[in-house]
């Protein structure tokens, strides 16, 4: 089993703009989230994991204990009811949105990084978002 706790820099994405297009995002949100390099910062204490994303503009944090049911809050005012579950080296969150739709975060871990792969019960448009291990 590879670290999952660690920093991470994005290196690059994939068809992000295309996603979160098809969800519906406004113009100018999709193209500042496509042209970001967020960090990646991950510590975890048994079950109990935190993820802080930092951009230049904000820094979203999110703590969970493993297969439990938590709230998160996104930039858009949409709040999300999560569960993640952690499944060999991957980190898995389910999310269920205020109007029911499903989407899911999946983090592949390996000795190098991280591979975030975005997908939504509504489309069949997937975004991949690479992050390269810094600490």
């Amino acid at each position: 089993m590879v670290q999952i706790a660690g920093k991470y820099q994005h290196e690059r994405s994939e068809n992000i703009d295309e996603y979160f297009r098809t969800l519906g995002v406004p113009f100018l949100v999709r193209k500042m989230m496509s042209v970001s390099y967020p960090t990646l910062e991950i510590s975890q204490d048994g079950d109990k994991f935190t993820l802080k994303t930092t951009t230049l503009i904000r820094t979203q944090v999110s703590e969970f204990t493993l297969g439990v049911e938590y709230e998160e809050s996104m930039a858009s005012g949409v709040t999300l009811k999560n569960t993640t579950t952690l499944e060999g080296d991957s980190l898995i969150t389910i999310s269920i949105s205020d109007d029911g739709n499903k989407v899911t975060r999946r983090y592949d871990f390996t000795d190098d990084g991280v591979v975030l792969t975005m997908s939504h019960e509504r489309s069949d448009q997937v975004a991949k978002r690479h992050f390269k291990r810094v600490q």
